[in-house]
């Protein structure tokens, strides 16, 4: 975890005011999520329901990528890293991201600079170092400059042969976000973190997406504004017994053509269940998966990529 979550003496005043222009750390989306599972085929067909394909394995570890479009997710369950964000072996969690920066090195720096905090990484042969700060609840957040023509997967993986290596997107889906769970009172603290660290900007309370609007939205910047995204953090309920932060769930985005119910109905086909009830039922704004595997949770919000931007 970073100083600037733990010490509010050493804390900065956030910035009065945001430009786009600011990117401190050159950040430019995200390259892959991770998820930390004990249960690997299981999830992975959770992910292939969601329109998520396998396209390559870790040459060493238990680990396997999967893509659509441009979003890709990394299920590892090699048994020292299969812990995930501190929840256990037994239910799958987020348990990393990797944000593209322009100098891997530099962002690296830049962050231990202002607080954050370090993760001692233990490569194997032939992997690359891919440094990483802590993040919400054991989380990592990596930093990764090399995503363009050459990649980290064309390193650490090899492909499954004859499988599309560039599975299209169902229903032009394309990541919108990440939902983060935070603790009571604790808003304050992750926009300072995020803003401090990455230079994301507060979104006013009248502007919501998707069909779950509770908590703060943060906008990312990105060096092109299609790779932008959303992080969205939600305190507890007063009477919650839960008060673990972890990130939560992936916002996939969905543009007007087809639209979200038209994902809806791909993503039914494929036998994914959709939540229907008081608290939150399919529309036009969006759609929210069940729970599969007593975690994994997925988000569907309408948006045109100008609009996440």
């Amino acid at each position: 975890m970073s100083d600037l979550l733990l010490q509010p003496d050493v804390r900065e005043p956030l910035q009065a005011s945001f430009s786009e222009q600011a990117n401190p750390i050159g950040l430019d989306g995200i390259e892959f999520i991770e998820y930390a599972t004990s249960r690997p085929q299981a999830l992975g067909h959770v992910l292939q329901m969601m329109g998520f394909q396998p396209v390559a394995r870790h040459r060493s570890r238990e680990v396997q990528l999967y893509r659509q479009g441009a979003i890709n997710v990394i299920v590892n369950a090699h048994p020292t890293d299969s812990q995930g964000a501190e929840r256990g072996t037994t239910v799958p969690g987020i348990s990393a991201i990797a944000v593209r920066v322009r100098d891997a090195r530099a962002a690296y720096r830049y962050v231990l600079e202002r607080g954050a905090w370090e993760v001692p990484t233990h490569p194997e042969a032939m992997e690359l170092n891919i440094q990483a700060i802590h993040g919400a609840g054991g989380s990592r957040i990596h930093f990764i400059d090399r995503y363009d023509e050459f990649s980290i997967h064309d390193v650490d993986f090899v492909t499954i042969p004859s499988v599309d290596q560039q599975p299209p997107a169902l229903a032009g889906m394309h990541l919108f976000g990440i939902v983060q769970y935070i603790g009571a009172g604790r808003s304050h603290d992750w926009i300072e973190f995020y803003g401090e660290l990455f230079g994301t900007a507060l979104i006013p309370d009248d502007q919501r997406f998707g069909i779950m609007p509770a908590g703060k939205l943060l906008r990312t910047p990105g060096l092109q504004p299609a790779n932008r995204f959303m992080l969205q953090l939600i305190e507890p309920q007063a009477d919650s017994f839960d008060s673990t932060e972890r990130l939560q769930r992936i916002g996939l985005g969905v543009p007007d053509v087809p639209d979200v119910l038209a994902a809806v109905r791909a993503l039914r086909a494929r036998g994914m269940e959709l939540v229907e009830s008081e608290a939150a039922h399919t529309g036009q704004r969006g759609a929210i998966s069940k729970t599969y595997l007593g975690g994994v949770v997925f988000e569907l919000v309408h948006s045109e990529r100008a609009q996440a931007s």
